[in-house]
């Protein structure tokens, strides 16, 4: 990214050249001198009324520029053509006309042009007329002139406001460019997605070298400022981008070194026979491989194929070997199917010493046996516990209910809740007598508590 800040195109209509279509006038000689000029275009009636009242032309061929009373003031040029006086006035009444032109396109334009170009017509015009070559009433043109000079101002009043406000608006949008600049290239280099990034900087370029081509201009001491910042920022991301991909690049070599190690360890475990500890080797392995991180996405692929292919061979010969002892042991699961099936007659458990004996003879057949698929110990050795495991319960049932200790308890307890319910009874039937229906309602409930207690009791 360059850091050079663009430069700045004009972008201040308000400052462009005065209008070259304005009608340049003549600067009256400072002493009228003889013309032969080609004749002007004939004055319309009204044109040629009002020159008459504003100049004449005398013996010698003076054109004299006269007052609002008649009285001459000057001489403002000569005519010696050999036309008649009326030619002679239409030439300098035409100069008026064009001055008067001037004016009124001054006034007109007045709101639409730049301060700074309107007082230039505006000296332009109040030279030409401090003793223009012209017949008409040049002092109403002076007034004229001099009335312009307040609009001039109080439009320069408002376009000094306007361009205030253009130039805050257009500092807070190089501001805004700036900060979100500076917020990119502050982001956290493991978080930025740095395509994305990238772009939203180049766009945020664009919108800086537009703003200073068409936006209001700002001083170029802020403009500087700013732009520095920008160009700092812009600095930032790039160094942060480089040392990122760097850094990257660096865990990439160490983590395809890595599991190019853990490659090479699965190759040396793949011919192993120790089903056991090497299938526990290769789950250490797998966790290493985890661990280790990736290493782009193509390379990564590559390694993991390599990876599995390596431990496939061990597990495919493990396999392979089950299969084998699986249908060894087929007949094994058989012989221990029915036995479980004997087994399974015993519960519920009716006669507990029956049933412990039974289920030692079963055991003992059971271990004989030997093994059965690996795909099957589950249920079958499961199954076996679960009944073995409802006879020890039964045992511990019947111990519980035969406990001398716990049988004193319970009739002492019995005894003492059939005497309370004794004495509910005579309090019930005594409050029947009396009408009481508040205490029948509470014997009623306490009697019916203390009689499900007895039930508890003597059920244990």
């Amino acid at each position: 990214m360059s850091d050079t800040m663009p430069t700045p195109a004009s972008n201040d209509a308000a400052e462009t050249t005065q209008n070259t279509t304005e009608t340049t006038t003549p600067t009256p000689a400072s002493a009228p001198t003889p013309s032969t000029p080609v004749a002007p275009a004939p004055l319309t009636e009204a044109e040629a009324t009002e020159a008459a009242k504003w100049g004449r032309v005398d013996d010698e061929g003076n054109v004299w520029l006269l007052d609002s009373q008649g009285k001459d003031v000057r001489i403002v040029g000569q005519y010696t053509a050999g036309g008649t006086a009326t030619d002679a006035l239409a030439l300098y009444a035409r100069r008026f006309l064009d001055l008067q032109s001037q004016v009124a396109l001054l006034e007109m334009r007045i709101n639409t042009i730049s301060p700074e170009e309107s007082r230039k017509s505006h000296k332009h015009l109040a030279a030409q007329l401090e003793e223009p070559a012209a017949i008409g009433d040049i002092a109403a043109l002076r007034t004229r002139v001099d009335a312009t000079l307040p609009l001039i101002e109080e439009r320069a009043t408002v376009v000094a406001e306007q361009r205030a406000e253009a130039k805050a608006k257009a500092l807070e949008e190089r501001e805004a460019i700036v900060a979100q600049a500076e917020k990119i290239s502050g982001q956290d280099p493991a978080k930025t997605h740095w395509k994305n990034s990238r772009a939203q900087l180049t766009e945020l370029l664009e919108q800086w070298k537009h703003a200073q081509r068409h936006g209001a201009r700002i001083d170029r001491p802020t403009e500087e400022a700013l732009w520095k910042r920008f160009s700092s920022a812009r600095t930032q991301f790039d160094r942060h981008r480089r040392q990122y991909f760097s850094e990257r690049d660096k865990a990439t070599k160490a983590t395809v070194s890595a599991k190019e190690d853990l490659i090479r360890r699965a190759t040396e475990l793949q011919n192993s026979t120790d089903w056991g500890a090497t299938s526990a080797a290769y789950r250490q392995l797998m966790s290493e491989w985890k661990a280790a991180g990736r290493a782009g996405r193509k390379e990564d692929d590559k390694l993991w194929d390599r990876f599995r292919a390596a431990q496939q061979v061990f597990f495919d010969a493990r396999n392979a070997h089950n299969t084998q002892v699986d249908e060894e042991f087929g007949e094994n699961l058989a012989k221990k199917l029915e036995l479980l099936k004997e087994a399974e007659k015993l519960v519920p458990v009716k006669d507990i010493e029956a049933a412990k004996a039974a289920i030692r003879e079963i055991g003992e057949q059971w271990d004989q046996i030997g093994r059965v698929p690996r795909a099957d110990v589950g249920r079958t050795e499961g199954r076996l516990r679960d009944i073995e495991q409802a006879i020890r319960d039964a045992e511990s049932e019947q111990w519980r209910k035969s406990d001398p200790a716990v049988a004193e308890r319970s009739n002492g307890m019995a005894a003492q809740l059939e005497a309370l319910i004794a004495e509910l009874e005579a309090q019930l039937a005594e409050a029947k007598a009396a009408g009481n229906e508040k205490k029948v309602k509470e014997y009623t409930s306490a009697l019916e508590a203390r009689k499900q207690w007895l039930a508890a009791v003597q059920a244990d």
